[in-house]
């Protein structure tokens, strides 16, 4: 077995690959990095591969797997060929995104208020209504600044035409900027030569910017406002990122346990005495906030919080009832909702999508499962899904019963042929199917971080990138416009 990894003979087998064109040659934004992997001596890829295993593991860069019998902490595989995108092609995915927050911050607010866009009969009435996410609890929220969804991650994919689609939208909890985060820092150890000379542009500056979006959300008349990060726990499958973001706010840790409402405020229990909290960066579901107003049997919020939050006395971030637009029957409309609210069209296209509720689209699904895959509207990870090309007629007459029996909780899509990023894979490359997710931050103004957590199906053949399904990750590269400093500066 030879251990010198080179891209000589590396094929694309007819995808969309990230780094290469059709003719097996490097990409003009790729071209250094091959060069430089191309030059390294026998072994040395290797080395610096397994010498970010190790950084990883010592740092503890972790997920949990629920239910998952080998043990509930597993560290995040990772790649060191990194996914890179152009400059150009990256201006038209931040304005994409940029448009798709503002139209979906528009829909919220007014599902929440006069809901013109069901009036106008742009959403159908039940589709929203039997929608889990939808919270009528929240009905004349006025959240600071008019702003519900501060924080998202949204899931980017690539076709074969080339063409990038919006997959999902998630705007509760988006997990895995931690991931972006510390596989930069790994990367930069790695290749320190070719990140200066490839001009990549930076995201060290998330924490500090996530910072100053949730310190622009408290109340107008507290200066120094106290902002905490309040996590379900330790045995969350995102606690490490919890800390993580945390630490590197430079801001408290707390669960539902170390808040208290009382005189119409939060306080947060410390050893010196109670101290306000003005905003709080939550990472629980809006079941679990607040069992006065949501589950009354949750341990893990802070009862009389939503309370405090109608009052104008705390910022959550993101807002109760985001989650309404995490809903993928709702994900299908978000074109229109473009249409509707801002009067543009898309700059990002959804991907086609059969609304099962709807009996032509639903005729059309189950004449036609063993093509699409279909999925539940508000299951995550890569679960309550079907994969039809790879499924069998058991799994697709299980899922014709579920879509008969609930319409209103299945969408389905065309099989897409995800692009691909070349990956070690023994003794050599092999293309494997990635997704991006970038994170977008919406306060004083809309910042998408360049670049995201590009998740890669390391089974050969898989399109489940999920970490709970067996994907890892690789550190995405956005480079700098012509003239524009890449501002590269992270340790």
């Amino acid at each position: 077995m030879s251990d010198h990894l080179q891209f000589l003979g590396y094929d694309t087998e007819g995808f969309f690959d990230e780094l290469f064109n059709d003719g097996n040659q490097p990409r003009p934004e790729g071209q250094l990095l091959v060069e430089t992997i191309n030059s390294l001596g026998v072994g040395e890829l290797r080395m610096r591969q397994e010498a970010i295993e190790r950084t990883l593991m010592r740092m503890g860069i972790t997920f949990a797997v629920y239910g998952d019998e080998q043990g509930t902490e597993k560290i995040f595989p990772f790649d060191i060929i990194p996914r890179i995108v152009g400059a150009a092609e990256w201006s038209r995915v931040e304005a994409g995104l940029k448009q798709r927050i503002r139209a979906l911050n528009c829909f919220i607010d007014d599902v929440y208020h006069d809901q013109n866009i069901v009036n106008d009969g742009i959403v159908p009435r039940e589709l929203l209504e039997d929608a889990r996410t939808y919270r009528t609890e929240c009905h004349g929220l006025s959240p600071p600044r008019g702003i519900w969804c501060h924080i998202t991650g949204t899931d980017l994919v690539r076709h074969a035409d080339g063409q990038i689609y919006v997959l999902e939208d998630n705007l509760r909890c988006p997990s895995g900027v931690s991931y972006v985060l510390q596989n930069r820092m790994v990367m930069k150890r790695s290749f320190p030569q070719v990140f200066n000379s490839a001009r990549v542009r930076p995201v060290i500056d998330y924490p500090g910017r996530l910072h100053n979006t949730l310190r622009y959300l408290a109340p107008s008349q507290v200066d120094n406002p106290t902002t905490v990060v309040l996590t379900p726990g330790i045995y969350n499958s995102a606690y490490y990122e919890h800390s993580f973001l945390a630490q590197q706010m430079g801001v408290q840790l707390v669960e539902g346990r170390d808040l208290v409402v009382k005189d119409g405020f939060v306080f947060m229990r410390t050893t010196t005495g109670f101290e306000r909290v003005d905003v709080i960066y939550r990472r629980i579901d809006d079941d679990f906030l607040d069992p006065r107003v949501f589950r009354d049997d949750s341990m893990l919020g802070v009862p009389g919080i939503m309370d405090v939050y109608r009052r104008g006395n705390v910022a959550l971030a993101n807002a109760p009832g985001t989650g309404v637009a995490d809903d993928k029957v709702i994900y299908a409309f978000v074109p229109d909702m473009i249409n509707y609210y801002l009067n543009e069209e898309a700059i990002l296209p959804n991907v086609p999508t059969y609304v099962c509720q709807k009996q032509d689209d639903r005729k059309y699904v189950l004449e036609n499962l063993d093509k699409l895959v279909v999925k539940a509207a508000n299951e995550a990870g890569g679960y309550g899904m079907l994969v039809g090309p790879h499924s069998t007629k058991e799994e697709q007459q299980k899922f014709a019963h579920l879509i008969n029996e609930n319409p209103r909780n299945y969408i389905a899509q065309p099989t897409l042929s995800l692009s691909r990023v070349p990956t070690i894979v023994d003794d050599h490359f092999e293309g494997r199917h990635v997704d991006l997710r970038p994170y977008i931050l919406y306060g004083e103004e809309i910042f998408v971080l360049p670049g995201g957590l590009t998740r890669v199906a390391l089974r050969k053949g898989s399109l489940v990138v999920n970490s709970s399904q067996g994907g890892g990750s690789k550190d995405t590269w956005v480079l700098a416009e012509p003239g524009m400093p890449s501002g590269e500066m992270e340790p």
